[in-house]
């Protein structure tokens, strides 16, 4: 029997809005709703040739537009939590039109989940929380040390906030095993967890030549090209990737390319006489693609703190493009561990700068070995990253 599905994804990322699709593709009315202020790389957020009727995509705006991430002040943070509040209410309504019978929401800050969570309530629809990072810990640790005793205070309150949201789902999905030991303590039942490991839509990520149309443009085709692309935030140490382009510098064909926004990127903007340190804003999704090919090693950072709590979402589109990774990741984290597991790269530890330079280095002296972990990735990516399967494990949860 087919059903009317809504998926919320406040980032915006590409498999969500891939998930959605290939429901609507099996006979469910599904609606798909993004954030279009949120300032994250982004996927096919629009209607495609060959989509269904029955598929929609809302982009939910902020009257004010977007707020840079990160709780500088104790008055961005209030600004932030209030546009974060509009958010929720926005999609609250959409909810109210739209009826469905099921609501799968992720990557939403909580001062708006608990607004949707209720939403659907009223609906009475089924809420299932696609539980992609435990916001309330990564943000506790952050106002604890931005904050001081206020920040230790408003950390208890958004702990309290999201176990009450995660015990009012019907079902959660976790995209990792390592969130249900810490989900047990909280009082969570192990018959609503159900663990969906994230991917990448490996139908968009088609194999690319380095010389392409985006690597001309960019004067990048004769160049070794250690690339990041993606959020560059509070998580993530953009410091790793100016030391990299300091100790390639007096290499003229050697080029550290980032393509972000926010915080990380203006740090990096102001490292003065990094020439082969180029900065590039997000590119169109559509260009993602020869972006990734234009790399010969694809890199990818995360804070030592992070640990199991945050699976950055780059590392799986990264396996799609048939290049070797290059990781500042803690080794518990599902990210490195599958890049460990598959030898698709090489990893060190976040706090290991040296040892980061180092592994950039032996891989950009060794086009063998560059060819020989890229493969491996992209074996992998076939084989994990099937949208049937996964679409048949979402399917199967939203019917419960």
């Amino acid at each position: 029997m087919s059903m009317r599905i809504l998926v919320h994804d406040y980032a915006g990322h590409p498999f969500q809005v891939q998930l959605a699709r290939a429901l609507a593709h099996r006979g469910h009315t599904v609606q798909h709703l993004f954030s279009s202020t949120n300032q994250t790389p982004q996927g096919q957020l629009s209607r495609l040739p060959g989509d269904p009727d029955s598929f929609s995509v809302v982009g939910v705006a902020m009257d004010k537009g977007a707020l840079e991430k990160g709780a500088r002040s104790l008055r961005v943070l209030l600004e932030r939590r209030r546009r974060e509040i509009e958010h929720g209410t926005k999609v609250a309504r959409a909810i109210d039109a739209f009826r469905p019978d099921v609501v799968l929401s992720a990557n939403t800050p909580l001062d708006a989940e608990q607004l949707i969570l209720a939403a659907a309530r009223r609906q009475d629809a089924r809420f299932v929380k696609w539980l992609q990072d435990l916001i309330s810990v990564a943000a506790s640790r952050i106002l604890r040390q931005k904050l001081l005793g206020l920040g230790a205070l408003v950390g208890s309150y958004y702990l309290r906030m999201e176990r009450r949201i995660l015990k009012a789902s019907d079902d959660i999905v976790l995209i990792t095993e390592d969130f249900r030991s810490i989900l047990r303590d909280w009082g969570l039942p192990d018959h609503r967890l159900h663990t969906v490991e994230n991917w990448a839509p490996l139908s968009d990520m088609p194999e690319r030549p380095k010389d392409n149309a985006w690597a001309q443009a960019h004067d990048l085709v004769d160049k070794r090209v250690i690339l990041y692309t993606g959020t560059l935030g509070l998580k993530h140490n953009p410091e790793l990737l100016s030391q990299l382009a300091e100790h390639f510098l007096d290499e003229h064909d050697v080029r550290v390319v980032v393509c972000t926004a926010g915080a990380g990127g203006e740090w990096l903007a102001a490292q003065n006489g990094l020439d082969n340190l180029i900065l590039l804003p997000f590119q169109p999704f559509e260009d993602l693609p020869d972006v990734l090919a234009t790399a010969d090693v694809l890199t990818a950072v995360l804070e030592p703190d992070a640990g199991v709590f945050s699976v950055p979402s780059k590392v799986l589109t990264y396996l799609c493009a048939a290049r070797p990774l290059l990781l500042a990741i803690p080794p518990e984290n599902l990210a490195a561990r599958i890049v460990k597991r598959e030898h698709a790269g090489l990893a060190t530890t976040p706090d290991d700068a040296l040892g980061f330079v180092a592994r950039a280095e032996r891989l950009l002296r060794d086009p063998v070995l560059r060819t020989k972990l890229g493969a491996n990735a992209r074996a992998y990516a076939e084989t994990a990253f099937d949208i049937g399967a996964i679409s048949d494990h979402f399917e199967a949860i939203l019917r419960a």
